[in-house]
This record gives C-alpha cells, structure tokens and sequence, in this order.
C-alpha cells in the first residue's frame, strides 16, 4: 500500500521559476492530504497528477503567507467544481478570519461546508485519528504561532495467507483463534505453526513536516524514529547568523535534527531564493546525516515498508 509524498513548492518566501513556496500531498493508501498551501498550489497539483477532489484534510503550519496565499483560489476551484463534500482545514483561528473576509468581499457562499479543527502551541495533541493514519501536531520555534505534523499509517491487520485458507478446509470458529496467536489443528491432527500462515502486519511508515522553524533539538523525542522527515533548510552554514534572526535553520542543522531522531532519510527545502545553485546546502546536510536528498517540485518519494 502507498505511502507516498509529493512536493508541489519547495521555496520559500518567493517564488522562482523553479521553485513555488510551500506544499506537500502525502498519499496514505490513496487517502491525500495536503500540507500546507503556498502560491500556486492547485497549478502544481495539475501539473503532477494530484487530484484537489480526493484532498478531504488540509493542514496549514502557520500563517505567513508562502504557507497559505494558495489557499483561497484552491477553495474556490474546489467550490466551482461543485464540491459537497466537507473539508477538513487544521490551523490558527486567524486563518478563518481571513477566508470568511474574501468570501464576503466576493460575495461567495461555497457550496461545501468547512471544519475548522484548531491547533494549539501548548504541546503535542493529536488532530486526527482515523482508519489509515493518525497526525500529531506539535508545535515549531518561529516569529509566528507555527505547528509541525507527523503522520503515522495505521498498522495492517494480521491476516491468514489467502494459499493457507485455499488448500485447507478452515473451520469458520478456528479463524478468530488463528488470528488471535493459536496454532492451527485440523481434522487429522496435523499442527501448523500460526507463524507459518498467518501474515505480520508490516512496520508502520511515519511522516513528519517541520516547516518554519529555528534549531531546535526539543523536536526530536517527538520526531524519533520517524521514517522520513522534512525540515527546512532555508540557509547554508555562512548564513547561520541570518537563520537564527528570520527563526529559521541551516541545511545542516536540519540534519542534526534527522540525526538525533534517529530518521530514516531527510527531505531538505524551503531553501532561500538567494541559492540559485543548493548544492552547498545538500554537502552540508549529508556531512552529518548521509540519507539526505533535496526537494524539488513535482518530486515523489515513496517510503517502502
């Protein structure tokens, strides 16, 4: 099953003709969610194959504008299509206030209803829990009120190997014993090891989006073990001092944080527009944490199990 994260914008404050600023679609098991919504979102959605009808949950990490400004022309898109269905928008209560002002000042009603799930900068709580993945929320160290998410799928049921069931004839009472840990025993008298037939559910893949935030190694007991990250790298090591005034990080920073939660691999982005070239940034990250790779629009990355 996939689990899967594409990168619509990888930029930061401005957009490039390279890089549009910040958005992400994870695909758990074909659920999608989008991850923040920066300037020109929904182009890069149709550019890249993402469907904006199959997005039920949209998570906005803060309020300055590369991380939002793609939002209200996504909505309305979503309005014209003649949306019904409810959609599910996690962030700062400001933000509501700015979407009901562009409504009304263009005398919109959307033909779909809204649910406004609130974050809060008092710790890590959980913002949804459903079938296939639960998201954390915790807060980042920014100039604004700003939350990550971690994204954790849902770990598979146990199941008997379908090949078992065809060339035995199972009893109907003997199936929830099997899948409760019990050996099987048919007829004969004959034993099969439960390990032998019955298939583990897999290890269960993480996804964590920490985008603005100053270095901060707090975040890692909560990052830990976490199969892939994305932190932001808006700077190189010679403009560490400007990182920390703006509360941003250094590519390589970020990788201390991927180190110490002990991740499986790295996304680095939010890179400044003054590096034409991030090379640099990628040399400096893989010194402390090899498994890193840069971001780059309309790139996927797929977490095996």
């Amino acid at each position: 099953m996939k689990f899967a994260v594409t990168i619509l914008g990888s930029g930061s404050a401005k957009p490039t003709v390279e890089r549009l600023p910040s958005a992400h679609v994870l695909n758990v098991h074909e659920h999608f969610f989008l991850i923040d919504c920066g300037e020109g979102t929904q182009i890069s959605m149709l550019k890249y194959g993402i469907s904006a009808s199959k997005i039920d949950h949209i998570f906005i990490s803060h309020l300055h504008g590369d991380h939002y400004f793609g939002l209200i022309g996504l909505l309305n898109t979503l309005h014209l299509t003649g949306r019904t269905r409810m959609l599910n928008l996690y962030c700062f209560p400001e933000l509501r206030e700015i979407i009901d002002v562009q409504l009304r000042a263009s005398a919109t009603t959307l033909s779909f209803q809204i649910n406004y799930i609130y974050l809060n900068l008092t710790g890590v709580e959980m913002i949804l829990d459903n079938k296939c993945v639960s998201v954390l929320s915790f807060p980042l160290t920014h100039r604004i009120s700003t939350c990550g998410f971690l994204f954790r799928e849902k770990k598979h049921s146990r199941n008997i190997r379908k090949d078992f069931v065809s060339n035995h004839n199972i009893p109907l009472e003997w199936f929830p014993r099997i899948l409760s840990g019990e050996d099987y025993i048919d007829e004969q008298g004959n034993s099969y090891p439960n390990s032998s037939i019955v298939l583990r559910p897999g290890k269960s893949r993480s996804y964590a989006y920490c985008s603005d935030t100053s270095y901060d190694e707090s975040l890692c007991p909560v990052l830990y073990g976490v199969s892939l990250l994305y932190h932001e790298a808006s700077f190189a090591d010679e403009h560490e001092a400007i990182a920390k005034l703006k509360f941003h990080s250094t590519a390589r920073q970020a990788a201390h944080i991927a180190k110490t939660s002990d991740a499986g691999a790295l996304i680095i982005g939010h890179f400044s527009s003054r590096y034409k070239d991030v090379t640099v940034l990628l040399e400096q990250a893989r010194e402390v944490f090899e498994n890193t790779i840069v971001a780059e629009d309309g790139m996927t990355y797929n977490v095996l199990v």
